[in-house]
């Protein structure tokens, strides 16, 4: 099926997500991989993915963990240095979509204070012609609901979606319910998915 629209997640697909090496450079890969293992850092962001309160999460997480608490308050403090830098290729790619007059959604597993922190330093995030948000949506990927929650809301036939994440469970979740999916592994690649679909030519797609 032709494709109708074009989603993007927006962590390690617009924007780098890597909060590991922001650790290691802050505090050493050991001391990062020591923490990681008592504070399940990962389990919390989730949390806040499905809405619950970032500052509130991260501050109840150092209070439990005073041995790390300097180093677990840097998530929150810290966050923006995490979730950087933008990824310049996708940015272009996904306004030269729009300019095509390709209609263009976000699906992304983000909390509510953590995307207003990132709307402020990504003007580009305001693009999009719909944004799916997780946290405002109380609920993330791969669960099937939220996939549904989009089919339900933009009216487009699933197999009409061409989906980019960089996790292959969102991506087989996705494909599980027919949409068009791209596993995403480095702009380069989702250029020429793009390209192959006649969604852009060679030159918009640089």
């Amino acid at each position: 099926m032709t494709v109708q629209a074009v989603v993007f997640d927006i962590g390690n697909v617009l924007i780098e997500w890597q909060p590991e090496r922001f650790y290691d450079a802050r505090i050493g890969a050991d001391r990062r991989r020591a923490m990681f293992a008592q504070v399940d850092l990962h389990g919390i962001n989730d949390e806040v993915d499905r809405g619950g309160h970032f500052r509130d999460l991260i501050y109840a997480a150092a209070d439990e963990n005073p041995d790390w608490r300097d180093e677990v308050l840097m998530w929150h403090d810290n966050w923006i240095e995490m979730a950087a830098p933008a990824i310049p290729r996708s940015v272009r790619i996904l306004r030269r979509l729009r300019a095509a007059g390709v209609p263009v959604f976000a699906l992304s597993n983000f909390g509510i204070q953590t995307f207003e922190i990132a709307e402020k330093t990504y003007p580009f995030l305001a693009d999009f012609d719909r944004r799916y948000i997780s946290g405002h949506m109380g609920m993330i990927k791969p669960d099937a609901a939220i996939y549904a929650a989009l089919e339900t809301d933009c009216g487009v036939d699933p197999a009409g979606l061409l989906f980019a994440d960089d996790r292959i469970d969102n991506i087989k979740a996705a494909a599980a319910r027919g949409w068009q999916t791209h596993l995403f592994e480095g702009p380069q690649g989702w250029a020429a998915c793009l390209v192959g679909h006649g969604l852009l030519s060679q030159e918009d797609a640089k």
